[in-house]
């Protein structure tokens, strides 16, 4: 299946550091959302964010792939769009860590509204940056 968004970073962090970023409960506060995510298969988790008046700013995940410090995936499920989430880490030759992003699984009328994916490609993007930041403070 191919994603619906694709996205990739590179970080001078490495993949340990990384993949810390992406399942400590505290460091994803940081550059995603509040949250009580752990990293264990089967683990049902909540995003909290502000709510708007199109969204009640709450995302429900269930915790789906953990294969440290490789892959990591889990559902991404808001305002009626179940979508998954998947985060691929791999080693780069200078120490770093090649961050592969993908999620999948948006409905068809979803991807058929105007904006809809490239604002899901813009926010993973921005909080790929936020990512960025928190791993230079590390």
């Amino acid at each position: 299946m191919k994603p619906d968004v694709s996205l990739d970073f590179q970080y001078k962090s490495s993949i340990e550091k990384v993949w810390n970023a992406l399942t400590n409960s505290e460091k994803l506060a940081h550059w995603i959302w509040d949250n009580d995510f752990k990293p264990i298969v089967g683990h049902k988790f909540k995003f909290r964010s502000e709510p708007n008046e199109w969204w009640n700013g709450i995302v429900d995940s269930e915790v789906l792939v953990v294969d440290e410090p490789h892959t990591l995936s889990y559902t991404w499920v808001s305002a009626g769009e179940a979508t998954t989430v998947t985060w691929t880490l791999k080693e780069s030759v200078d120490g770093g860590t090649n961050l592969h992003f993908e999620q999948t699984g948006f409905s068809e009328e979803t991807k058929a509204r105007q904006g809809a994916i490239e604002g899901a490609q813009y926010s993973w993007t921005k909080m790929g940056e936020e990512l960025g930041k928190l791993l230079a403070r590390l």
